[in-house]
């Protein structure tokens, strides 16, 4: 490396002259400072005194030895505030969001290298669309005539009926009304589909990924959530809601309640069952929803009256949601409209019918596993972060 450094390129083994450049965090003696960026310091032992005060933005050159910056020399000098609680330096270098955006890229890099060597295509779908997803749960925000994105599910689909098997993404999504330590109304989604395959693919998928990486950013196979390790050594458990609901919530028939009482079924599965995932030592897959709580999956030819959607709790996090994606046009648009009258009965904006997305279907989609995972989250839990927007740059709240 030639020209300025910063303070944390000088972590590695180094010697002679060189030049660094960075905010002075404290000047203890006159001719020495603490010199930093929002990952290192440095000592300076300088040939003069410096003129300046804590927070100034300098240049110095000197002979790096021994871990200290000698006989160095001002270059440049910038005054500037000493760093405060509210602002942009102290946020970063002293409330750890830095060294949490080092762990980001190195999750990126990582979940990038995971599907490469499997052949998955790395696309880009757009995120300003006519016609967001139906989700009965889940609300677009407006950008003028169109919409952001809540998924790129559609569009990845209309991919897989072009012909391109394995594909991937990482993209920013956006939901109205999204707020709490797992929430954020921008977040960041990893979406992935295998052609010729269903959900016990993407499970495994699912569970190499967050191994994966989990080794790669902590050194060893477990994270630290709500005061608790939680293994992620695969295999992870599958438990069927039908069956979490007998274990957790005394017996209660899932697939009865999601029928004729869907606010009991949900009130269930927050307040009994995902307390009770919360307690496992590893993940688990939640898996074969009630059918129409699984909009865009195939139904189960076990039961039809389940379909084949997963999701994944890790330390009781919902971490993503997959299915065997449901790939008949005529039966796709039938959920649709219902989603749509859902919306409607509950008095929350109805969006149009993708029409290219069901166009695409009546094409021909080939059978196919697919996932969404949330990557704010699952970096949340790798670094032992309290909520997903102390792993942001630019939470909301800081927006």
């Amino acid at each position: 490396m030639t020209g300025l450094l910063s303070p944390s390129d000088l972590a590695g083994p180094r010697r002679g002259t060189v030049s660094v450049g960075g905010r002075v965090l404290a000047h203890p003696a006159p001719s020495e400072l603490l010199l930093s960026d929002a990952l290192a310091s440095v000592r300076v032992l300088l040939t003069a005194p410096f003129e300046g005060s804590v927070g100034d933005l300098v240049e110095v050159s000197g002979r790096w030895r021994g871990g200290v910056l000698e006989n160095a020399r001002v270059n440049s000098h910038v005054p500037a505030p000493t760093p405060s609680g509210t602002g942009e330096f102290a946020r970063l270098a002293w409330s750890g969001v830095a060294a949490r955006l080092v762990q980001r890229a190195r999750l990126v890099q990582g979940v990038r290298a995971f599907f490469e060597t499997r052949g998955f295509l790395e696309v880009t779908t757009p995120v300003r669309v006519p016609t967001p997803g139906l989700d009965a749960n889940v609300n677009a925000l407006r950008s003028e005539r169109h919409f952001l994105i809540t998924s790129p599910e559609h569009h990845m689909k209309r991919l897989l009926s072009g012909g391109l098997p394995r594909i991937f993404q990482l993209t920013p999504c956006f939901r109205a009304d999204e707020a709490g330590t797992l929430h954020e109304p921008e977040f960041a989604m990893l979406e992935w589909y295998r052609a010729w395959s269903d959900y016990h693919a993407i499970m495994q998928d699912t569970e190499a990924l967050v191994h994966q990486v989990t080794l790669a950013l902590r050194g060893n196979a477990s994270v630290e959530h709500a005061g608790r390790s939680i293994d992620v050594t695969p295999p992870f458990r599958r438990l069927s809601v039908a069956a979490a609901f007998q274990k957790y919530a005394d017996g209660a028939d899932a697939l009865m309640l999601a029928e004729t009482d869907e606010a009991r079924y949900f009130e269930l599965l927050v307040e009994r069952v995902e307390p009770g995932l919360a307690r496992a030592k590893k993940p688990v897959f939640l898996v074969d929803y009630p059918r129409n709580q699984a909009a865009l999956a195939c139904a189960s030819p076990q039961n039809p009256r389940t379909a084949q959607r997963f999701e994944l709790y890790l330390g009781g996090v919902e971490l993503s949601n997959g299915f065997s994606e449901l790939t008949d046009a005529a039966e796709q648009r039938q959920r649709f409209e219902e989603e749509r009258r859902q919306r409607r009965d509950a008095r929350q904006p109805v969006y149009a019918l993708d029409e290219r997305f069901l166009a695409a279907l009546v094409e021909g989609m080939p059978r196919a596993g697919g996932n969404a995972l949330g990557l704010d989250r699952l970096l949340m839990l790798v670094c032992g972060a309290p909520s997903i927007a102390d792993v942001m740059a630019f939470p909301a709240a800081r927006s």
